[in-house]
């Protein structure tokens, strides 16, 4: 599960750095290390799929590539009242925590939801204060990395609600597209739309909703006439 110990130990950034073969270095002016980190992003699986027999299903970073493009086309009711490139690091930025969390799953309830904001604000500390804290200039501070995932955290601004629209949007094109390939029912993430506050990306999840009940009723007929 990533990351993961017993809540009877206090999990700690340092606790899983010393499990890495190389972790990155702390404190330094170059960008690199926190570079290096990021690719552990690259290779943490979401867990999600994992109890479905999907083993090497997408990466986190996977699904915020995905996410990113998305914010870049919200629809032009929505996007007149957004900052669009602050939705689209915003969705750059909002698991990175993950990278030493791991990606931890509401149904894993060894783990609170408290608690799992707690190691994920814990990480971005360390990111913002130990790995770009003394990186001068650039675009995008270690600060403002954090303020970033704060403001996703909180979602109480029009672009924070909009971001977590797009997660659950992208999931739910996920949840198709393995049904597709791996002939697999993942109707027990459908429940996600329900949760989409804004009403243009509730009309992209009625798409892939219409998307799933047709893959479905062709998967039927035609297992109707193999039988007949």
């Amino acid at each position: 599960m990533g990351s993961q110990e017993p809540l009877n130990a206090v999990w700690t950034t340092q606790s899983v750095l010393s499990t890495l073969p190389h972790p990155p270095e702390e404190n330094s002016p170059s960008p690199v290390p926190f570079f290096h980190l990021l690719e552990r992003l690259k290779t943490t699986k979401r867990e999600g799929w994992r109890r479905f027999g999907i083993g090497h299903g997408e990466s986190i970073s996977d699904h915020m590539y995905r996410m990113s493009i998305m914010t870049l086309l919200a629809p032009p009711s929505l996007s007149s009242r957004l900052n669009v490139p602050h939705c689209t690091k915003m969705a750059l930025v909002h698991d990175m925590a993950e990278s030493l969390v791991g990606d931890i799953t509401p149904v894993d309830t060894d783990v609170p939801k408290a608690e799992k904001a707690r190691r994920e604000a814990v990480v971005m500390d360390y990111i913002a204060d130990n790995l770009l804290g003394g990186v001068p200039g650039g675009g995008l501070s270690g600060g403002e990395i954090r303020k970033v995932f704060q403001e996703y955290e909180e979602n109480k601004t029009l672009e924070a609600q909009f971001v977590h629209d797009v997660d659950k949007m992208e999931l739910l094109l996920q949840m198709v597209e393995y049904e597709r390939a791996h002939e697999i029912d993942l109707s027990e993430f459908c429940h996600v739309a329900g949760r989409i506050q804004l009403p243009e990306v509730k009309e992209w999840a009625a798409a892939v909703l219409k998307e799933r009940e047709a893959l479905w009723k062709k998967k039927a007929a035609a297992t109707t006439a193999a039988s007949a």
